[in-house]
C-alpha cells in the first residue's frame, strides 16, 4: 500500500461509539475510506450504511471479515468478544483497530501475541492522538513542572440501563474496563512508565454486579503516584491534572473533547492559589478519532510499528487485573505484566 492510497475500513457492528464518533472521524480523514459495515441485524447494518453512504452492508460479522477489499477492521464489539474477533480478522490478513479495553484480562489479551507478522493491532485510545495530550506531554518532558510526582484523574457518567453492555458484568461491563482504563493510560502516558502495584476501593451495583464506583491508587515507583476515580452512576464529569514541584498542568475535557471546538491546557506555577496567574494555552479544534485513523494509515503505509502496540495493550490489562486483585484481597496487588 502506497502512502497516497486510502486505507479501506470495515466496521464490525453498529455500536454507538462507531456511529457517533469513529465513523464520522474516519470520513474526515483523507487517508481513510469506509467500505463496509456489519451487524447481526442486516436491516440495521443497511440503515447505518445508508446514513453514511457506506457501499456494503453485511448481516453477520463473519461475512464482513471475508470481504477481500477491506484493509482494516474496526472492532467495537462488547469487551468479551474483542480478542476473538480481532484474531478472526487478523487470520484473514486484516489489520485491526480494537476498542478499548483490548480484552477483559491480561491473559485474554496475551492471545493476541499469536497474530501473524505484518498485521497491525491497535487499541483505540483515541486520546493519545489529541493535540492537548501531545502538548501536555511536551510540557512534562520539558521539565517546566519539575519531575512529575502525582497525577489525578476523574471520569464519571450516569447509566443505570439494565440492557446496556456497560452494566452487564458477565461480558466485561463495569466502570474500570469502560472508563477507568483511560486513567490508567493517562498515568502510563505521562509518567512514561508502568505502575508496580495497585490499591483499590470498589463499590459494586447490587443488581448488575458491575463496579459502579472505584477509587484507585497506582504506585509508579520513585514516589510517583496516580490516583483516580471512575464511576458509572455519578454526575457526568472528567478531569486530569499533572503535578510536579514547580508547577501543575490541567487538561480541560481530557477524554471527550469536542471535535469542533478548541481545547486548552492550564499550566499553573502556584503563584496564586486561585489560579489567576496561570497560563492557559489554547489548542485548535481536532477530531481525535480522525487523528487516530491518520496514525493507523501512516503505520500501514510505512510498514512501521504502531506507537502503542499489542504489548502496550497487554500492560494496560495487567494493571486493570491488579486493580481487581486488590479488590479481592483488600490489599496492595502487584502488576504482573
Amino acid at each position: 500500500m502506497g502512502r497516497d492510497e486510502k486505507v479501506r475500513w470495515g466496521i464490525l457492528s453498529t455500536a454507538g461509539i462507531g456511529i457517533n464518533h469513529v465513523i464520522p472521524g474516519l470520513l474526515k480523514s483523507p487517508h481513510a475510506e469506509v467500505v463496509a459495515i456489519s451487524s447481526r441485524d442486516g436491516g440495521r447494518a443497511r440503515a447505518v450504511a445508508d446514513r453514511f453512504a457506506i457501499p456494503r452492508a453485511y448481516g453477520s460479522y463473519e461475512a464482513l471479515l471475508e470481504d477481500p477489499e477491506i484493509d482494516v477492521v474496526y472492532n467495537p464489539l462488547p469487551n468479551h468478544l474483542h480478542v476473538d474477533f480481532t484474531l478472526a480478522a487478523a487470520s484473514k490478513g486484516k489489520h485491526v483497530l480494537c476498542e478499548k479495553p483490548i480484552g477483559i484480562t491480561a491473559e485474554d489479551a496475551r492471545r493476541l501475541r499469536s497474530v501473524p507478522d505484518g498485521i497491525l493491532i491497535g487499541e483505540a485510545f483515541m486520546v493519545r492522538h489529541h493535540p492537548q495530550w501531545k502538548r501536555a506531554r511536551e510540557v512534562v518532558r520539558s521539565g517546566e513542572l519539575g519531575e512529575i510526582k502525582a497525577i489525578r484523574a476523574l471520569f464519571a457518567y450516569h447509566n443505570v440501563e439494565p440492557d446496556n453492555v456497560r452494566n452487564q458484568a458477565e461480558i466485561g461491563g463495569g466502570g474500570l474496563l469502560d472508563i477507568g482504563c483511560y486513567a490508567v493510560t493517562a498515568g502510563r502516558y505521562f509518567f512514561e512508565a508502568a505502575p508496580e502495584r495497585a490499591l483499590a476501593l470498589i463499590d459494586r451495583d447490587p443488581g448488575f454486579g458491575t463496579d459502579r464506583l472505584a477509587s484507585v491508587l497506582l504506585d509508579f515507583g520513585r514516589g510517583r503516584q496516580l490516583n483516580f476515580t471512575s464511576a458509572t452512576q455519578l454526575v457526568p464529569a472528567q478531569s486530569l491534572e499533572i503535578l510536579g514541584p514547580s508547577g501543575r498542568l490541567e487538561l480541560e475535557i481530557p477524554f471527550n473533547p469536542p471535535a469542533d471546538h478548541h481545547t486548552a491546557i492550564v499550566i499553573d506555577k502556584g503563584e496564586s492559589l486561585g489560579g489567576e496567574l496561570a497560563r492557559r494555552e489554547i489548542l485548535p479544534a481536532c477530531d481525535q478519532y480522525t487523528e487516530q485513523a491518520n496514525a493507523f494509515a501512516r503505520a500501514i503505509a510505512t510498514k512501521e510499528p504502531l506507537e502503542h502496540d499489542v504489548a502496550d495493550a497487554i500492560v494496560n490489562m495487567a494493571v486493570l487485573d491488579a486493580i481487581f486483585a486488590s479488590e479481592r484481597t483488600n490489599s496492595w496487588a502487584s502488576v504482573q505484566s
